[in-house]
């Protein structure tokens, strides 16, 4: 097949000791030792990088096993453009061909033997800044460490719309340009780095799979409820009051907030009533008003538990905020 990358080519020569070298150079030190005495071929390896992704075409023409340190710092995916390759990782082995990626784990040992005529397109990610992007993709860090599984299905829809973005990104570094403006690079970088999570299962997938999906829409009588407790939190108001006046059961008034707004009624009503009392407390002079006459006038009857809440709230007293 024609050689990818051809305008990045790093070595192109049957020895494989200085083959070995120059793979090490951009990956990691590892043993190269060729599996029979046939003649060496041409060892090809052309390899090209933006930001924390690089990409590298790598055929070493006979078969050969290779077994590198730990990867550590970065994450490989390598994806068979033909022939075959046996990856042993994490205690899985995992058998590569046209359907079927390698991952790696990169805190374990790894042990591969690569057939005659393997060729291989190489995806490498810095492990940090893939997290990164999961933790950019949540909205929050990811509760566990990233792990990815050890291989990946090149025919689901998510690996296929991935491979069809590294072919993208590929034709564009083979092109004139090379893929040459700071910003498209950075764009290229992000979009295979958020479709490679979606494409290899992961410690996170779940975490992602429910970030992507958006909240449903809260019901319009939950809204009523809702607006009904913000706009009569200083009145005498009761959950019973809300449920009647938006037709619901207490109940299912109840397992609305829960659903949708993640609190319930009452939590919800104090809520208001305390962002009542701070936005009176700050308004009062201090010489007319008490802190136990502002918060009796927004249904808070116990001081001493009103005075805990509003703390645990804003991080002061009361009286704290009523002097200003």
């Amino acid at each position: 097949m024609t050689e990818v990358l051809s305008g990045f080519r790093r070595v192109h020569s049957p020895d494989l000791e200085e083959a070995r070298e120059r793979v090490g150079e951009v990956f990691c030190p590892h043993r190269l030792e060729p599996v029979d005495r046939a003649t060496p071929a041409p060892v090809r390896f052309n390899t090209a990088a933006f930001g924390a992704v690089g990409l590298s075409y790598l055929s070493y023409g006979s078969a050969v096993r290779i077994r590198p340190q730990p990867l550590r710092s970065f994450v490989l995916v390598q994806i068979p453009l033909s022939g075959r390759a046996l990856v042993r990782t994490g205690g899985t082995e995992v058998v590569s061909d046209a359907r079927t990626a390698s991952v790696p784990d990169p805190d374990a040992g790894l042990d591969m033997t690569w057939e005659s005529g393997n060729e291989q397109l190489i995806v490498r990610v810095e492990r940090e800044a893939l997290t990164g992007q999961l933790h950019r993709l949540l909205g929050r860090p990811p509760s566990k460490p990233l792990r990815l599984a050890t291989s990946v299905d090149l025919t689901t829809p998510a690996a296929r719309s991935w491979l069809s973005t590294v072919d993208m990104v590929r034709t564009d570094l083979d092109g004139p340009g090379g893929l040459t403006h700071p910003v498209l690079r950075a764009q290229a970088e992000q979009l295979l780095m958020s479709q490679l999570l979606a494409a290899v299962p992961h410690s996170s997938s779940d975490e992602l799979l429910a970030a992507a999906d958006p909240p449903p829409a809260v019901p319009k009588v939950i809204r009523r409820a809702e607006a009904l407790i913000e706009g009569h939190a200083r009145e005498p108001l009761t959950v019973d009051d809300v449920a009647e006046a938006v037709g619901l059961s207490v109940r299912s008034l109840q397992e609305g907030f829960r659903r949708h707004l993640d609190t319930t009624p009452t939590a919800r009503l104090r809520e208001a009533r305390l962002a009542g009392v701070r936005a009176e407390l700050t308004e009062s002079d201090p010489t007319r008003r008490t802190v136990s006459q502002v918060a009796a006038d927004w249904g808070f009857a116990h001081l001493g538990r009103f005075a805990v809440a509003y703390r645990e709230r804003f991080g002061e007293s009361p009286s704290e905020t009523l002097r200003g």
